[in-house]
């Protein structure tokens, strides 16, 4: 099963390798990067296109609840099926179209938002600033990480990084417990999409993704921290540097917030 996934992940090309003026032809791997085009619909609704999103194939129907759930357009039971298009007439495009029927009729009106993402940012491809903030309760205290697991995460989250060790070049979200064991961890080449497909399996597993320390292989910038506070996960730790926008809603939600974490040290922002 992880041999498949990380064969469907990577994209075998021919390369040529400069070392010290020499050149050398060689077999290598790279990650691949495809659309996903999210829709959603309701009892007797026609699916509505909600999203597009350059994704890492594999948990596409994770991906797909994760966003819907994050971006607060579905409540955690809220998801009744998740299935792949079978109408359309590119079947090259078949496995690139999902559609995720609701329990509850689904509000095209709340889509205010240009949901068109890179694989680099969730945040840049929204229509405006005014809507970028999700209107979210302030999280409510959970657990605490004792501070000499909390630095042993990233190492933890870096050993599950399947497709990295072939590529170099994904991001990784994991979710942990407070003694730092590993509960899941999915890889894609957009950071916001591997925390939406680590939500994602939990919301469709029917557990709730906030009884677990979200860890991240990258910076910490807003859509991340708002994608935790969205999910009510409490704690957020990240390889790399907050933003001022991530620090200022983490402080707001009441999300504790962890940058430049590794072995030997952490910094908390909020």
């Amino acid at each position: 099963m992880v041999a498949e996934q990380v064969r469907r992940n990577v994209t075998p090309v021919r390369v040529f390798a400069v070392r010290d003026g020499s050149r050398t032809a060689r077999s290598d791997a790279v990650a691949t990067e495809e659309p996903l085009e999210i829709r959603a619909q309701g009892p007797d609704q026609e699916a509505t296109r909600v999203a597009v999103t350059m994704r890492t194939p594999g948990g596409d129907f994770e991906l797909a609840a994760g966003f819907l759930f994050t971006e607060g357009l579905v409540a955690a039971d809220g998801v009744q099926r998740v299935a792949y298009c079978d109408d359309l007439d590119d079947e090259e495009q078949r496995y690139n179209v999902v559609t995720v029927t609701l329990t509850e009729p689904f509000d095209a009106t709340r889509l205010s938002r240009n949901f068109y993402a890179t694989s680099s940012c969730g945040v840049c491809g929204k229509a405006s600033l005014d809507d970028i903030a999700v209107r979210c309760d302030v999280v409510p205290a959970g657990f605490t990480v004792a501070s000499d697991v909390l630095v042993g995460l990233p190492e933890r989250l870096r050993g599950a990084q399947r497709v990295f060790d072939r590529t170099g070049g994904l991001h990784a979200a994991g979710l942990f417990e407070p003694d730092g064991t590993l509960v899941s961890v999915r890889e894609d080449v957009g950071r916001h999409n591997a925390v939406d497909k680590v939500t994602g399996a939990r919301v469709l597993a029917g557990d709730s993704p906030a009884e677990a320390c979200l860890v991240v292989s990258g910076r910490a910038g807003f859509e991340l921290v708002q994608k935790a506070v969205a999910a009510g996960i409490g704690s957020l730790v990240a390889v790399g540097a907050p933003t001022s926008l991530s620090v200022r809603l983490a402080s707001q939600a009441g999300l504790v917030l962890y940058g430049f974490t590794s072995a030997d040290r952490c910094v908390r922002y909020a």
